[in-house]
C-alpha cells in the first residue's frame, strides 16, 4: 500500500468524496434509466428514494461534523488562549487578552468584562469592546449602554443567563433598560473564584436572534473560570509586589531607626554568637568591632550579664539588670542591659536582643551625690535645681523651725575622750536627723550638739508643716529616750512664722538657709526648755488641730528680744 493510501483523509473530506460518487452513481442511473426501459427492464422503485436518503443523511452528517469542527476549533483555542492569559500577572493585559478571545470564541457584536467593587457592591467596566462606525472594535468605549439587570442575575444568581431574545424573555419582563435596547442574543456568565463571584462576562448582539447556543455558553463558562484564576493570580501578584515594597520600606526605616537609636542593641543566634549591632552598641562596647564571631557573654563580661543571659534562654522572659562589664577590649563600663527572646518562626532557633546603655558617668554622678548627701540635706542635693534659681537674698515664707539640741556636752559622762565624744555626739545626731527626715524635714545646719530643721521650704513645701515639726520632735523624743535608758537630756523647741530663705555667700560659695525673727525665737525657746521637754509657741499651736497630740500650758515665758512674757506649750502624745 503507497504511503498516500495509508494517510488518513479528515471525516469531512472522506464525506466529501462520498457525497461526489453518490451524485455520479444517482446522475449514472438516471441517465441509463430510460435505455433500461426500451429494453424492458425497470429498476427496482426504492433504488432512486434510497439514494436520495442516502444524500440527505450526508448532508445532514456533514452539518454535525462542521458543527464538530468548529467547536474543536474553539477548544482549541480554549485551552491555548487559557495558557496566554495566565502567562501574564498584570491585571488590564489579562482582562484585553481575555476580551479578544472572547469576542473570537463566541462572534458576539459587543463584550464587557466587569468587576464587583468587594466593598461597596459597585460595577466597574473594566474592558469594554464595542464596534464603532468603522467595524472595529474599541478597547475603552465609554458608557455601555447594556442591562444591568442581567449582569446583576448573574452575580446574584452565579449562575450563566441566556437568551435568545431578551427583549420578549418572560425573565426580563417589566425591565425597562431590555426593553428600550431592544436587545436579542444576550449571554453572561459569572467570574467564579473558588465560591466568590468577582465578576461577570457579558456578551450580546442586538442585530440578530439566537447568536449564542449552549455550545457558547459552556465555552464562554470555561473561559470565565480561567480568567477567573487569571485574574485572582494577577491581583495576588499585585498585592505581594505591593506587600513586598512596604517590607522592604518598613526594613529600610527599621534598619534607619536601628542605626539612630542612642542605646546599643545587639542580636544573637541560638548558639548566643552576635549576629547584628548598631553603631551605638559599637560605641559603648570598645573593640566590637574587632571581633567577628564573638560570643554575647564575651562582649559583656560579668558573671552577673551571665546568669541572666542563662535564665533568659531558659525561661524566655526578658530580664533587666545593671553591672559592671568589661568589653571586648578589656575596657570597664556600668551598664543597664535589657534581655529579651528574639522570636522567629523557629522556637528552636530563637536568639536574643540586647539593649544596652552606658550608666557609667551616671554611676559617677550617683556616687558623688550620695557623697553630698552626708554633708548636705538631702532635699537640697534632690532639689539642687530649685535652689539655684533662686538669687542671693531669698524670698519671705511661712515656716515653721525647729532647734534640737541632742545631748548638751555637760551632761555626757566624765572622761571620756575627744574621740569618744565626738562618736556619742554623732549617734545622737544621727538618730535625730532619721526622726526629722521621716516627716519630710529639711536639715538646715548641725552646730554641736544642735540641730536645726525647717519645715515648709522651697525644697519641702508642706502645709500642716507646723503638725510634721511636732511629729518630729516627738520621735525624737521615744528615740533619744530609748538611748538614754529613759533619761531625756535634749531639748527642743518649735516655732512657726514667717522667714526669709534663700542663697546667702557669694557667686563661688552658697549656703540655703532660713534668718528672721521666727528662727531666732525657736532658737530661745529650746535655750529655754529644760531637759527632757518639747516647747512649742502660740503660733505654731494655733496651726495645729490633729488628734493625737496633747498640750500642756508653761508659762507665760519671757524670752530674749521679746517685749512681755507669751503662753508657751509642752507637746505629748495623747
Amino acid at each position: 500500500m503507497s504511503d498516500s493510501n495509508q494517510t488518513l483523509s479528515t471525516p469531512l473530506a472522506e464525506l466529501a468524496r462520498l457525497q461526489t460518487a453518490l451524485s455520479e452513481i444517482t446522475a449514472t442511473l438516471r441517465s441509463e434509466r430510460e435505455q433500461l426501459r426500451a429494453r424492458g427492464i425497470n429498476l427496482p422503485p426504492l433504488v432512486m428514494q434510497t439514494l436520495t436518503g442516502v444524500a440527505a443523511e450526508f448532508d445532514a452528517l456533514e452539518h454535525l461534523l462542521t458543527a464538530e469542527q468548529i467547536e474543536l476549533g474553539q477548544l482549541r483555542s480554549l485551552v491555548d488562549s487559557g495558557a496566554m492569559i495566565s502567562a501574564s500577572f498584570d491585571t488590564d493585559r489579562v482582562l484585553n487578552r481575555a476580551m479578544g478571545i472572547i469576542i473570537t470564541l463566541t462572534g458576539a457584536e459587543r463584550g464587557y468584562i466587569i468587576l464587583v467593587d468587594a466593598q461597596t457592591g459597585a460595577l466597574d467596566f473594566r474592558v469594554q469592546s464595542e464596534p464603532d462606525v468603522t467595524g472595529q472594535h474599541n478597547l475603552a468605549a465609554p458608557d455601555p449602554h447594556i442591562s444591568q439587570s442581567v449582569v446583576r442575575a448573574v452575580l446574584t444568581s452565579g449562575q450563566p443567563l441566556l437568551t435568545d431574545s431578551a427583549h420578549e424573555d418572560a425573565r426580563f419582563a417589566g425591565q425597562k433598560s431590555v426593553a428600550a435596547m431592544m436587545l436579542r442574543s444576550v449571554l453572561c456568565v459569572p467570574l467564579r473564584y473558588k465560591d466568590d463571584v468577582i465578576g461577570v462576562v457579558y456578551v450580546d448582539n442586538r442585530i440578530r436572534a439566537g447568536m449564542f447556543s449552549e455550545r457558547e455558553l459552556n465555552l464562554l463558562a470555561a473561559f470565565a473560570n480561567q480568567v477567573a484564576v487569571a485574574l485572582t493570580n494577577a491581583r495576588l501578584y499585585s498585592d505581594i509586589r505591593q506587600a513586598l515594597g512596604e517590607i522592604m520600606t518598613v526594613r529600610e526605616l527599621t534598619g534607619s531607626v536601628f542605626e539612630s537609636v542612642g542605646s546599643g542593641i545587639l542580636t544573637t543566634d541560638a548558639a548566643g554568637v552576635i549576629t547584628m549591632y548598631n553603631e551605638a552598641a559599637a560605641d559603648i562596647l570598645d573593640g566590637l568591632r574587632d571581633h567577628d564571631g564573638l560570643r554575647l557573654q564575651d562582649a559583656l563580661h560579668s558573671e552577673a550579664v551571665g546568669d541572666v543571659l542563662a535564665e533568659v534562654r531558659l525561661t524566655r522572659t526578658p530580664q533587666a539588670i545593671e553591672a559592671e562589664v568589661t568589653s571586648p577590649s578589656g575596657k570597664r563600663l556600668y551598664a543597664g542591659i535589657k534581655v529579651a527572646p528574639l522570636r522567629n518562626a523557629q522556637p528552636s532557633g530563637e536568639g536574643l536582643v540586647v539593649v544596652i546603655d552606658d550608666l557609667t558617668e551616671q554611676q559617677e554622678r550617683s556616687a558623688m551625690l550620695n557623697i553630698m548627701r552626708r554633708y548636705l540635706p538631702p532635699q537640697m542635693v534632690d532639689n539642687i535645681h530649685t535652689i539655684s534659681g533662686l538669687d542671693l537674698g531669698g524670698e519671705r515664707r511661712d515656716v515653721t523651725c525647729m532647734f534640737v539640741n541632742v545631748r548638751p556636752v555637760s551632761t555626757l559622762p566624765d572622761g571620756l575622750r575627744p574621740q569618744a565624744i565626738m562618736a556619742q555626739i554623732n549617734g545622737y545626731l544621727a538618730g535625730a536627723t532619721d526622726c526629722i527626715h521621716a516627716v519630710g524635714g529639711v536639715i538646715d545646719k548641725y552646730m554641736g550638739t544642735e540641730i536645726m530643721a525647717l519645715f515648709n521650704t522651697q525644697l519641702n513645701p508642706q502645709p500642716d508643716h507646723a503638725v510634721r515639726a511636732v511629729e518630729a520632735a516627738l520621735r525624737i523624743r521615744d528615740h533619744l529616750a530609748a538611748r538614754d535608758g529613759g533619761a531625756g537630756h535634749f531639748r527642743i523647741g518649735i516655732h512657726s512664722g514667717e522667714a526669709t530663705l534663700g542663697n546667702v555667700g557669694s557667686f563661688a560659695r552658697r549656703d540655703f538657709t532660713a534668718i528672721g525673727d521666727a528662727i531666732n525665737l525657736a532658737k530661745r525657746l529650746e535655750e529655754n526648755a529644760t531637759s527632757g521637754q518639747i516647747i512649742v509657741s502660740a503660733d505654731t499651736h494655733a496651726r495645729i488641730d490633729a488628734d493625737g497630740l496633747r498640750f500642756e500650758v508653761r508659762g507665760p515665758l519671757q524670752v530674749k528680744g521679746r517685749t512681755g512674757a507669751a503662753p508657751v506649750y509642752e507637746a505629748f502624745r495623747a
